[in-house]
């Protein structure tokens, strides 16, 4: 098909057709944002088409399912079931907020329990063809230097000295024999799928444990520049999303707490109404709320015990 017969409706097939075999709406949207860029280009400097066809609602937007976030609980627990060799690794990543390649790229040198921080200054990747590559961070922003709870800290510690040449190069987290560690051989070297499952979360993938440090960072209340720093992020976009999430949690807690004020006046405005009607009613429900003097009764032998017990201490004083 010629480039310039391309209108919106062949644009909307065509991504129908990606979503109809399978495609996720990620890489759907990945797709389109590199179509509609292509015909950006016919558009503007070839002069091929007159408008870019790419104009279908939506399309350009990921909307990937949630990703499970731990809570502390579950975070300790998993880095309790693993291997000992591989605890440190779960605690740093999560409360570093480190992707894959940041944390498996970690040298000695890149640790300083005095000052209870870590430095990404490199990042392994996985080439086809090629294997583990090191190199760079992701960008500029993913150089940076994070610091850890003191709780973190001492389990790093611990690991430095039991698993971690002396060598300032020497890698931080490892195989037993010594090797860079790849992503594909995680479930392998620490049972990942039954520990994850172990804890309740059995969809949990690696790279959600940097999802819920960036959560529970979030939670803290930081502002947005310093949440771009430590998720080593050059755009705002990505933590703006985890201040939402973290807004939109804070919403629902304040609306659950207005229900049950509404509740609590609900209550009291009909037990006025009641006492109005039948004065000093008391409740007949064993151990129930009552609306009357009921509770006031039933505790009345106790509160005069307490007031007698008060006076007594006063007195000796």
């Amino acid at each position: 098909m010629e480039l310039g017969r391309l209108d919106t409706p062949m644009v909307r097939d065509w991504r129908a057709k990606l979503l109809g075999n399978g495609v996720s709406e990620s890489m759907a949207a990945k797709a389109y944002r590199l179509l509609r860029a292509v015909l950006m280009t016919a558009v503007k400097e070839d002069e091929i088409l007159t408008r870019n066809p790419c104009r279908i609602p939506g399309a350009d937007q990921e909307k990937p399912a949630e990703r499970p976030v731990l809570t502390l609980a579950q975070v300790f627990k998993l880095a309790d079931i693993v291997p000992p060799r591989y605890r440190a690794l779960v605690l740093v990543t999560t409360f570093g907020c480190l992707r894959w390649g940041e944390v498996a790229a970690l040298q000695r040198q890149d640790v300083d329990t005095a000052a209870g921080t870590i430095r990404v200054r490199q990042a392994y990747t996985e080439q086809r063809g090629v294997g583990l590559v090191l190199g760079p961070p992701k960008s500029r922003a993913s150089r940076r230097t994070l610091s850890l709870p003191p709780a973190v800290v001492e389990v790093v510690r611990d690991h430095l000295a039991a698993e971690v040449d002396d060598n300032p190069d020497a890698f931080v987290f490892t195989t037993e024999s010594g090797r860079p560690i790849w992503r594909g051989n995680l479930n392998k070297l620490i049972a990942w799928k039954a520990s994850v499952a172990r804890i309740g979360q059995p969809d949990l993938h690696f790279h959600d444990l940097r999802h819920t440090g960036n959560t529970l960072a979030a939670r803290t209340g930081a502002s947005t520049r310093d949440l771009m720093a430590r998720m080593g992020h050059d755009s705002p976009q990505a933590a703006l999303i985890y201040q939402h999430a973290t807004a939109e949690a804070d919403r629902a807690i304040a609306l659950a707490l207005h229900e049950a004020v509404r509740a609590d006046r609900k209550k009291a405005k009909k037990c006025g109404s009641r006492s109005g009607k039948t004065k000093n009613r008391v409740d007949k429900k064993p151990g129930g709320e009552g609306c009357g003097d009921g509770s006031k009764q039933i505790d009345q032998k106790d509160r005069g015990a307490k007031t007698r017990k008060l006076k007594s201490y006063v007195e000796q004083q």
